[in-house]
């Protein structure tokens, strides 16, 4: 079993994700700004990170797993958050997933066509800063941090067993 520190640090990420992803929601719905595609895909790690944790209180099993799946989520959140940041700044072209509206539904030349016509989120645009960086410069450096964090936790569990 985690020690209180570890317990508090797991809580902390999971207050952070859940704050996280109702900040996105804000600015997305309430503020207007609207998500490009990199930028959804990088609210997956928090909304994964709020049900791993969950599960590591609610079943105090298998814990030293769900902290690895933990790091390894978060490694993720980093790479793409990296990856955005490189599109923003220009070191990396846009890929096919910045302009792909929906990959799950078949789309008809109708729609595709409709597609085209309509203004695209851009990966590269920056609608929304928070003291001059981008929500994906911050979601880059929170990354770490989690990462360095569980880590610390992954290797206390070591030591500990």
């Amino acid at each position: 079993m985690f020690n209180l520190k570890a317990e508090f640090y797991l809580k902390i990420i999971f207050l952070f994700s859940f704050i996280a992803l109702i900040s996105a929601f804000f600015i997305e719905h309430v503020l207007g700004h609207q998500p490009c595609n990199l930028c959804l895909i990088e609210r997956i790690p928090y909304g994964l990170s709020i049900m791993i944790i969950i599960v590591i209180f609610l079943t105090k099993k298998n814990q030293k797993f769900f902290v690895l799946l933990l790091i390894f989520t978060f490694i993720f959140s980093f790479a793409i958050s990296f990856y955005h940041f490189g599109i923003e700044q220009g070191f990396f072209q846009e890929s096919y997933v910045c302009g792909v509206k929906s990959l799950t539904e078949t789309i008809t030349k109708e729609d595709l066509l409709k597609q085209l016509s309509e203004k695209t989120i851009s990966c590269k645009d920056v609608t929304f800063r928070i003291f001059g960086l981008s929500l994906t410069s911050i979601n880059i450096v929170i990354s770490l941090l989690f990462i360095i964090t569980l880590l610390k936790i992954f290797k206390k569990y070591e030591k500990n067993k």
